[in-house]
């Protein structure tokens, strides 16, 4: 008989899930691709994914936070805030961001127009009611959009959305301090009585970055 030791096993049939991918680091937009995909969104009346869109870039959140939001996390009496915070899903601390003017008006005309009341999912996925958008599906529309402006979707991801404006801060101010803040990073408390610098002095630099 065989021993044990000499017998082959079949090799599995399996295949890796990141065969044909483009792995690691997806990088941010840039400013130009960012208002074709605005402008793209507009002209199609794609009401949702503008205010998705926009919200993604000035969240600065990552995919799973950004599906999760609920209308009164951004709009709170019905329409959009100036500033909005959120508890972040990965690592249980709060993180405030902007919502610029854009952001705000696009918000405030989806929730119009789709009837969204507090306590619902701002964007509902097909689950059923009271259930949010996966970040499957949340994937799939961020393909479609960098898609629509001849793109290549394979190197772009969610992740690029949450680095987009944090890049433009890092690259006009210099303030990674800042970065670090309104990404979210863990430890937050931490970081900001290290460094000396508040939340609000971030988000003051924030706002008068636009893309």
């Amino acid at each position: 008989m065989q021993g044990v030791e000499n017998t082959i096993l079949p090799a599995s049939k399996r295949t890796a899930w990141n065969k044909g991918k483009l792995i690691g680091a997806k990088p941010p937009l840039r400013p130009k691709h960012v208002w074709s995909i605005r402008t793209k969104l507009h002209v199609d009346g794609r009401t949702r994914d503008l205010a998705m869109f926009n919200l993604a870039i000035d969240s600065k959140l990552r995919g799973c936070d950004v599906v999760a939001l609920k209308v009164e996390d951004v709009a709170p009496n019905g329409y959009s805030v100036d500033r909005a915070t959120v508890r972040q899903k990965k690592t249980g601390q709060p993180v405030r961001f902007e919502l610029t003017e854009q952001t705000r008006q696009a918000v405030d005309h989806y929730i119009r127009v789709a009837g969204k009341k507090p306590g619902e999912f701002l964007f509902g996925g097909r689950r059923g009611p009271g259930r949010c958008m996966t970040t499957r599906q949340y994937a799939r529309l961020v393909s479609e959009w960098i898609s629509s402006i001849g793109l290549d979707p394979s190197l772009f991801g969610t992740h690029s959305l949450r680095r987009t404006k944090a890049t433009l801060i890092n690259r006009r101010t210099g303030n990674l301090r800042a970065v670090q803040l309104l990404l979210g990073h863990t430890k937050i408390e931490s970081m900001v009585r290290y460094l000396g610098i508040e939340i609000d002095d971030a988000i003051e630099i924030a706002e008068k970055i636009e893309v």
